[in-house]
């Protein structure tokens, strides 16, 4: 019932990726629940959007590694905030249109209909093979309890691993299926040769802890071990990237073919994009790899950009392995899923880069990170909205009932909407507005200004929140002047 609503979908999409970090999981987890008839196809639509939404958070808490230096966080961030605002406009624009008509589950269909598809084996992971051997030495699961537990089979069993393999042969039969449903071994019956079940080598293999508890003491570590590493990369970089080398990669990246061809160059950045995401199998571990690198100048927020598109395409090749290693009566659902992730991923590209003119996520990403660059907080403020507490409130209403959504959303949604409207009207066109609605001058400070918000966080925070002690005279005279400041538009 929950996800007949296309926003639910949406907003658990967002949330789901936000927890894992991991964009490729999320769809191949939405593929799996496809494959396994747990969803249906229409509804696993916007589930898929707000995957692809929920994954910019990783590139967001990079930059927040850069927030010591305004000018490279009002670089870093706005990096980051050009990934999120492409995926949302791309949802704003998709979502309804796929409400209304399913464009992407009518196009997938179709393109299914062309080919002749056959089960596949597992999609390789180039990173497991990276990370697998210090993971096991932390922890390992049980895979047989996880899928029980998603197919509606969940029993009491630990979902961490205890026992690893088995030595010793059964010669006679009738031994107990204790061992088939649960991950704890237990004493074979009536067998002339009993099996010697081996123990797990890692930290939580003999633990009297709950599986709570331990989960809760990974996620410190690993956030912990997250924010270290970052911190650590920005340093690396600084460092590294100064003076002629600096400017040497700079050229290289940045560089754009000769004229006339010099519009290939952001196609070429996408298909590089798509390539390093697929080899990485990880659109999260190439965004974060990027977003230092634009702090420190290294890459343009306009050679970024199209590396970001060029990643969210590589990502979904993940969900199409995922897709064709399912069973051969479930291949066909699963392999639209994937396929549906790959064209609304295409259609952002369409909708948001093949006209220049239409580009708007490169200027919008500019204005929010001057702003963050300036109220620091701000970028606090965004993360801890558009990834957790607006998808938490849509997601409660949504359990309240569609009409419940509507009648508090479509009010919301109306009046940020008719902001938008009159702001741009008031940039471009103030003609066309009455005299008293040609400028926010009649509202409250506090409605139409971030100083006393600012004031506030201020007050309440003992570090500086805003800005570094010293500034440069540039930044001091254009923030500082009565006369910049009242050439300046609202």
């Amino acid at each position: 019932m929950v996800l007949s609503n296309p926003v639910a979908g949406l907003v658990i999409g967002v949330l789901v990726t936000v927890l894992v970090q991991s964009s490729s999981t999320s769809s191949s987890i939405v593929v799996s629940m496809v494959a396994s008839k747990l969803l249906t196809v229409q509804a696993s639509v916007p589930i898929i959007m707000g995957v692809n939404v929920g994954t910019s958070i990783t590139s967001t808490l990079v930059s927040m590694a850069q927030s010591g230096d305004r000018d490279e966080f009002r670089r870093a961030f706005g990096g980051s905030a050009v990934h999120s605002i492409f995926n949302w406009l791309t949802v704003l624009l998709l979502l309804p249109l796929e409400s209304a008509m399913a464009p992407l589950e009518r196009l997938s269909a179709l393109a299914l209909g062309t080919t002749s598809l056959q089960p596949g084996g597992r999609a390789p992971d180039i990173l497991k093979v990276l990370t697998q051997p210090l993971t096991h030495l932390v922890v390992q699961l049980d895979a047989n309890v996880i899928t029980g537990s998603a197919t509606g089979n969940a029993t009491n069993s630990s979902l961490v691993k205890r026992w690893c393999g088995t030595r010793g042969e059964m010669t006679t039969g009738n031994g107990s299926n204790c061992g088939v449903a649960t991950s704890d071994s237990c004493p074979e019956r009536n067998s002339s040769a009993a099996l010697e079940h081996l123990p797990c080598h890692h930290l939580f293999a003999g633990t009297a802890l709950t599986d709570l508890a331990v989960g809760f003491i990974l996620l410190a570590a690993s956030l912990l071990g997250l924010c270290s590493c970052l911190v650590l990369l920005v340093k690396l970089l600084n460092s590294v990237l100064r003076g002629r080398v600096a400017q040497a990669v700079r050229t290289v990246i940045n560089a754009d073919f000769p004229f006339p061809f010099g519009w290939l160059s952001g196609y070429l950045a996408i298909l590089v994009g798509a390539s390093l995401t697929f080899m990485l199998q990880s659109s999260s571990v190439f965004t974060a790899a990027i977003v230092p690198l634009m702090g420190v100048r290294v890459i343009s927020l306009e050679r970024a950009y199209p590396l970001f598109l060029g990643s969210n395409i590589g990502t979904t090749t993940t969900a199409l392995l995922a897709a064709l290693a399912s069973p051969a009566d479930m291949l066909l659902s699963a392999v639209q899923v994937a396929l549906i992730h790959f064209f609304f991923n295409l259609g952002g590209i369409l909708l948001w880069y093949v006209v220049p003119v239409l580009r708007l996520p490169i200027p919008l990403a500019k204005r929010f990170g001057d702003l963050t660059a300036q109220y620091r907080w701000v970028a606090i403020a965004y993360l801890l909205l558009s990834f957790l507490l607006l998808p938490l409130a849509t997601f409660g209403l949504s359990l309240a009932g569609g009409t419940v959504l509507a009648a508090v959303g479509g009010p919301l949604a109306g009046l940020v909407l008719f902001v938008v409207l009159i702001n741009v009207l008031q940039q471009h066109r103030p003609a066309w507005l009455p005299h008293h609605v040609r400028s926010w001058a009649w509202l409250p400070l506090w409605l139409r200004s971030l100083e006393p918000w600012d004031r506030l966080v201020s007050r309440c925070c003992p570090c500086r929140a805003r800005s570094p002690p010293r500034a440069t005279a540039k930044e001091a005279h254009c923030h500082e002047n009565p006369e910049v400041l009242a050439s300046q538009q609202l």
